[in-house]
C-alpha cells in the first residue's frame, strides 16, 4: 500500500468548464459513446415522461363508427325541414326517429341527432321537433379526431398524459421509446455508513447517493446506487469493472481530488483515458472525466454541493444527448445582491442565493457557500454564476440569477433577515402549512445586519434583541439610529433567556461567565453584529473580563443552534445561546440575562397585505401553544406592538 502511495500521480487541472465540456463530449462522439440509447417497447400505462423513438402512427379511427354526440333522437334531418317553433313536425318513433344515448352507432340512414332538450315526447310513438336539424348535426363522424394511418405523434416526442390517451384512441396498447441511459452510481469512503444508521466520530451517511439517483432520474435516466466501497484501490478497480459491464455510464462519488485516499483519476488512467482532472469551478473543482471501454465515467467531489453542482454540469447533457432532447434550461430573472461577494480568481462560482420581492425590487441574498453545506441547496432559490477572472460582485449590483424556485413562489415569500431564532423555523414551517404557497425566506446576518438590511430595502422585517447598555432597553436606540427617516412598528415575538451552552454533564464544571477565561475551556462564539455577540460584549464588561483572554472568541457560528451542535460534538466546552437551542441539541444551560427579541417592521409592510398572514399567525394561541412547547420562552406579549417609531 505505502508503494502504491509513493508511486500514485498528485495532480489536479484546472481547466474552463467550456473547454472540459468540450473536451468530454468530443471524447464520447468519438467513441461511440454519446450515441442515443437505444428502444424498447412498452405499455402505455407506464409510459408517460418517455420519448418516443420512432414515429406514432395510428392502427385505427377515433371514432371508428359514425357516433351520436348528445342524447337524443337519431333523425333524417331531410325529414325536419320546416319545423318551427309555430309549425312543429311530429315524427314517428322507428320508422323516422330512434332514441340515442352519446356514444352509440348511429342507425343506418339517419344523419342527425336532435338533442334531448329540443324534442318533446308526444307518446310512446311519436316525438314533435320545433326546429329543423342540419345534416351530421350532433354527429361525430368516423375518423373527427383521428384517422387510421395518420401521425399521432413525432419521434423525440416527450409523451404527456393526453399523448397516452391519443395513442390508446389511436388503437395502441404499447408505444417504442428511446431506452433510458442506465446509470451506475459507486459511492466510495471508508468512513460511509447507510441512511438510519448512527455514525460513529468520523462516520459519514452516505446521502450523496439518493440525491444523484434522483437528480438523474428526473433527467430520463435510470440510475442505481451500488454498494458503498471503501477507499482500498483493487476494491474500486473492481467496483468499476462490475459497473461498466452493467452500466451505460459509470459515476463514482468521492475520491476524485488528490489526497492520499483519492484514487479515482489514476484508476482511469490505468483501465482507459483520463481526460479531465480538474474544472475551474467552484464547488466543485477536483472532477474526473474519462472513457474506459468506451463507456463514460465520472468521478465527481464527495461533499454534496459539489456532487450536485457537477453531475448537472456534466451528466446532465451526456442524458439529454443519448435521450435526443435539446438541453433544458432553468428560467432566468434578475435580482440585487444585498451583500458583497469576492470570488476566487480562475474558478466560474456558482453562487447559492434566496429570492424575494421587496417593495417593487427582486432580492438575491447569498447564503452559506460550504461545498459541503447540503441545506444552502435546500434553502436556495436560485444560483448567481460568477464569471471567472472577476473577483466577485459589488453590493447592489443587478444579477443574473438561474430559478431553482419559481416566480410566483419567489414573489409569494416573505423576507425576514437579522437574528436567528427557533421560533423564526417553526413560524416558516406554520407559514406555509396554513397558508399553502406562501414561505418565509430567511437569512441569518446578526440583529444589527437585519436593520442595516431594512435600511437598503432588502427585507419585509427583521428578528432584533439589541441591548443598549446605558439604559438597558432594547432595539429601539438601534432603530432610531439605523433607520432614521424609515418609519418602523417594532412587534415583540418572544422573550428568551440567554446562557452558557456547555456539554450534557458539564465535564469542565463550568458555573459561569468567569470560567470562560479558563486556559482548559475552549468557547464558540456568535458572528460580529448578532445581538448574542453585543450581550456577551456587555456581560464580559460587566464582570472585568477581558474578550483576548477567551480561547475561542473569534471562533464563530451564525446560529443559535450551531453553536449548540459544536457545544454537542465536543470541539468547544462553551458557548453563549438560548435556552430552546440547548434544549434541542441537548445540551446543558446554565442562565445568565432575560432579553426580549422583537421584529422590527418597516409600517409600509406592515400596513400592507403581503404579512397579513404572518402577523395573524403570531398573534394565534394555537401558535403561542406551540412555541412555548419548545421551552425557555416567554409569549406573553408576542404578537403585541411595542412601538411606532415614525419618520422624524
Amino acid at each position: 500500500m505505502d508503494t502504491q502511495k509513493r508511486d500514485r500521480r498528485y495532480y489536479l487541472d484546472d481547466i474552463p468548464l467550456t473547454d472540459a465540456l468540450a473536451r468530454f463530449m468530443d471524447a464520447l462522439k468519438a467513441a461511440g459513446a454519446a450515441d442515443r440509447s437505444g428502444s424498447e417497447a412498452i405499455p402505455l400505462a407506464g409510459a408517460a415522461g418517455r420519448i418516443t423513438a420512432s414515429p406514432v402512427w395510428a392502427r385505427r379511427s377515433s371514432p371508428h363508427y359514425d357516433a351520436a354526440a348528445m342524447d337524443g333522437a337519431a333523425v333524417r334531418s331531410v325529414d325536419t325541414v320546416g319545423a318551427t317553433e309555430t309549425a312543429p313536425i311530429t315524427l314517428a318513433v322507428g320508422e323516422q326517429a330512434k332514441w340515442i344515448d352519446t356514444g352509440d352507432l348511429m342507425p343506418a340512414g339517419f344523419d342527425a341527432v336532435a338533442m334531448i332538450e329540443v324534442v318533446r315526447r308526444v307518446d310512446d310513438d311519436k316525438i314533435e321537433l320545433r326546429s329543423a336539424v342540419p345534416p351530421y348535426h350532433n354527429v361525430r363522424p368516423l375518423g373527427e379526431d383521428i384517422v387510421a394511418t395518420e401521425l399521432v405523434l413525432p419521434e423525440g416526442r416527450r409523451l404527456r398524459p393526453y399523448d397516452l390517451a391519443a395513442c390508446a384512441a389511436a388503437g395502441l396498447s404499447e408505444v417504442t421509446v428511446r431506452r433510458r441511459p442506465n446509470i451506475g452510481i459507486i459511492p466510495t469512503g471508508s468512513e460511509l455508513v447507510p441512511p438510519g444508521a448512527t455514525p460513529r466520530p468520523g462516520g459519514i451517511i452516505e446521502s450523496n447517493g439518493l440525491m444523484l439517483a434522483a437528480m438523474a432520474n428526473e433527467w430520463g435516466a435510470d440510475a442505481v446506487v451500488m454498494n458503498p466501497v471503501p477507499d482500498v484501490p483493487h476494491l474500486l478497480k473492481a467496483a468499476l469493472l462490475d459497473a461498466l459491464g452493467e452500466y451505460d455510464v459509470v459515476v463514482v462519488n468521492a475520491g476524485s481530488s488528490a489526497g492520499s485516499e483519492d484514487y479515482t483519476a489514476s484508476l482511469v488512467e490505468e483501465m482507459g483515458e483520463l481526460l479531465v482532472h480538474g474544472v475551474a469551478i467552484r464547488p466543485g473543482h477536483p472532477v474526473v472525466l474519462g472513457i474506459v471501454n468506451e463507456k463514460p465515467i465520472l468521478g465527481i467531489p464527495g461533499y454534496p454541493v459539489s456532487a450536485a453542482l457537477t453531475l448537472e454540469l456534466f451528466l446532465k447533457p451526456l442524458v439529454e444527448i443519448k435521450l435526443g432532447l435539446k438541453p433544458r434550461t432553468r428560467e432566468k430573472a434578475t435580482a440585487v445582491l444585498t451583500r458583497k461577494v469576492l470570488s476566487p480568481m480562475g474558478e466560474d462560482e456558482y453562487l447559492r442565493v434566496r429570492l424575494g420581492v421587496v417593495g417593487k425590487r427582486r432580492i438575491a441574498t447569498p447564503i452559506q457557500r460550504g461545498a459541503g453545506v447540503i441545506m444552502s441547496l435546500v434553502r436556495a432559490d436560485g444560483l448567481v454564476i460568477i464569471p471567472r477572472f472577476s473577483e466577485g460582485v459589488d453590493a447592489g449590483t443587478t444579477v443574473d440569477v438561474e430559478l431553482l424556485a419559481s416566480k410566483e413562489e419567489i414573489s409569494d415569500a416573505i423576507v425576514v433577515t437579522g437574528s436567528h431564532d427557533v421560533v423564526l423555523d417553526l413560524l416558516a414551517s406554520e407559514l406555509s402549512r396554513q397558508n399553502p404557497g406562501r414561505n418565509l425566506a430567511s437569512s441569518n446576518v446578526g440583529s444589527l445586519g437585519g436593520l442595516l438590511a431594512l435600511s437598503r430595502g432588502e427585507a419585509h422585517l427583521a428578528g432584533t434583541h439589541l441591548l443598549d447598555e446605558s439604559t438597558g432597553e432594547y432595539n429601539l436606540s438601534y432603530i432610531r439610529r439605523h433607520l432614521k427617516g424609515i418609519p418602523i412598528v417594532l412587534v415583540a415575538l418572544v422573550g428568551r433567556v440567554q446562557g452558557l451552552l456547555v456539554p450534557s454533564g458539564n465535564p469542565m464544571g463550568i458555573t459561569g461567565l468567569a470560567d470562560l477565561a479558563r486556559e482548559d475551556v475552549t468557547f464558540v462564539n456568535r458572528q460580529r453584529g448578532s445581538g448574542t455577540r453585543l450581550l456577551l460584549d456587555h456581560l464580559l464588561g460587566g464582570a472585568d473580563i477581558p474578550a483576548s483572554s477567551i480561547r475561542g472568541y473569534v471562533r464563530e457560528e451564525y446560529t443559535h443552534l450551531a453553536v449548540a451542535a459544536t457545544v454537542a460534538g465536543g470541539s468547544a466546552d462553551a458557548g453563549l445561546g438560548i435556552l430552546s437551542a440547548a434544549t434541542a441539541v441537548g445540551t446543558d444551560f446554565i442562565p445568565l440575562a432575560n432579553e426580549q427579541y422583537d421584529l422590527a417592521i418597516p409600517t409600509s409592510f406592515y400596513e400592507g397585505e403581503d404579512l397579513a398572514p404572518l402577523l395573524e399567525l403570531i398573534r394565534d394561541d394555537s401558535f403561542r401553544q406551540k412555541v412555548d412547547a419548545l421551552g425557555g420562552y416567554d409569549t406573553s406579549r408576542m404578537g403585541e406592538v411595542v412601538a411606532r417609531l415614525e419618520d422624524d
